[in-house]
């Protein structure tokens, strides 16, 4: 008596081990790459493609696209998923948010992305030092439109003003997983706090146009997920990012499976469904990957009445010209 042996399509994604075809990336090394890494190394500036290990770093720096991130490279937190460092974190740089302002303008970028560490050791989270970067970008290269990607500052409404105060032109902050999930992956983090997070700002800012990332392949099951995009949209988030999860090292939680692009497509279109200004699905994407893109379906998506006054004027040509992102986490 024989059995069938079950086989796997030659496209079907393997729910763990050897990643997927889909998932291959080119080395970096491009010219533009080398020149922004000098330059990055050269004003003592971290960024978040290294840290994390972007798998889209090639194709960003050769962009003149970059991610920096503020307030050091040692998180306070040990999540499950993320490969920036964690500890009790030594760092204390008051100068930075100048040399980023001066990058910013020096790299003549039209939409820069700014995230941090968390700094759960720092009274206010590092807002103050978050608002003051904010004002160096707007001071050095006021024609630049500015991304924040916060963390949740342990819910401290006063923190979250801090940063809304300096005038950031897109508030995000990432999700992550579903609740579910939480315990196991985000160490110090909370959904409902998250949610809280938007909450905040759709009352004190609510022509701030607003953004969250979630990471798929960690176990979630795909209601769970739809749910948590319709959580998110509940709370008046309008860009959303869907991305698949890579374990960065042993150490790190493992990967439930891998998601086929045509699943991340369909993700998409249940999220534009849901009312999502813009989508931004695939197993390569990051929150900061395209993100000027982003930016710029969100601005058309709202009446300009409704947008605030510097997205507003940035939509309406004053950019300079100028087409490059950077990305400062």
């Amino acid at each position: 008596m024989t059995h069938p042996l079950p086989v796997i399509p030659p496209n079907a994604a393997p729910s763990t081990g050897r990643k997927p075809a889909w998932l291959k990336v080119r080395a970096p090394g491009g010219a533009r790459y080398i020149r922004l890494k000098r330059l990055l190394r050269e004003a003592n500036l971290h960024t978040v493609c290294e840290e994390a290990q972007c798998p889209n770093i090639g194709e960003c720096w050769e962009d003149a696209t970059a991610t920096f991130m503020i307030l050091g490279d040692v998180c306070t937190r040990n999540c499950g998923y993320c490969a920036v460092a964690h500890g009790k974190p030594v760092w204390e740089d008051r100068e930075e948010p100048e040399r980023i302002g001066r990058a910013t303008a020096t790299m003549g970028l039209a939409h820069v992305v700014i995230t941090s560490v968390n700094r759960d050791d720092l009274a206010d989270g590092g807002a103050a030092h978050w608002a003051a970067t904010i004002r160096a970008v707007r001071t050095h290269a006021p024609a630049c439109r500015v991304e924040v990607l916060v963390p949740d500052f342990q819910g401290l409404p006063s923190a979250i003003d801090t940063v809304i105060a300096a005038g950031p032109d897109v508030f995000n902050h990432n999700t992550e997983t579903v609740p579910r999930l939480y315990k196991v992956a985000r160490h110090g983090g909370r959904y409902e706090r998250t949610l809280d997070v938007f909450r905040h700002v759709a009352r004190r800012a609510p022509a701030l146009v607003t953004k969250s990332g979630i990471i798929v392949g960690l176990g979630e099951e795909r209601e769970e997920l739809l749910a948590t995009m319709r959580d998110l949209r509940a709370v008046g988030v309008s860009i959303l990012t869907l991305g698949q999860y890579l374990r960065p090292s042993a150490a790190h939680l493992p990967v439930a499976r891998y998601y086929h692009p045509d699943e991340f497509a369909a993700l998409a279109d249940e999220g534009r469904a849901m009312g999502f200004a813009h989508v931004e699905a695939g197993p390569l994407v990051r929150s900061s990957y395209h993100a000027k893109t982003q930016a710029d379906a969100a601005m058309n998506d709202a009446a300009p009445a409704e947008r605030p006054d510097s997205l507003r004027a940035r939509s309406e040509g004053g950019l300079g010209g100028a087409s490059r992102t950077t990305h400062v986490k």
